[in-house]
């Protein structure tokens, strides 16, 4: 069984950062790997993909995001990290880490393409 956790969330004030951990574990299929996937969800709002890697490594990002939030990956260790800095108020949500099993990551936002998600780390941001 696939299990995905996140960690690292918190509470900063307006222009802190923080670091979001995300691993995947429990898949016994060799021919697929994990497809890593940022998202959030805020309050009253729909779910947004915030960041997200191919299997080549490039990187897609929320446009509001871009330029303040890094993804990074440690394939060997099934990990991705969300480096985000400068952090502003509108970034609070919960954040999520979301898994698919893929051959190839073509850094996809759409929540319906991931099987298996964390169970979220909250990011508050404060004025």
């Amino acid at each position: 069984q696939v299990q995905v956790h996140e960690s690292g969330g918190g509470s900063v004030q307006t222009g802190g950062s923080l670091r979001l951990s995300c691993t995947a574990s429990g898949n016994t299929d060799s021919r697929y790997h994990y497809c890593l996937t940022w998202f959030r969800q805020a309050p009253g709002k729909e779910r947004e993909g915030v960041a997200s890697t191919t299997t080549p490594g490039d990187t897609y990002y929320l446009g509001a995001v871009r330029d303040r939030f890094t993804i990074s990956q440690d394939n060997a260790k099934n990990t991705v990290y969300l480096q985000m800095d400068n952090l502003q108020p509108e970034d609070t949500a919960m954040y999520y880490c979301a898994a698919a099993l893929e051959t190839y990551c073509t850094g996809n936002f759409r929540p319906e393409r991931y099987d298996y998600w964390g169970q979220g780390t909250q990011v508050t941001v404060s004025s």
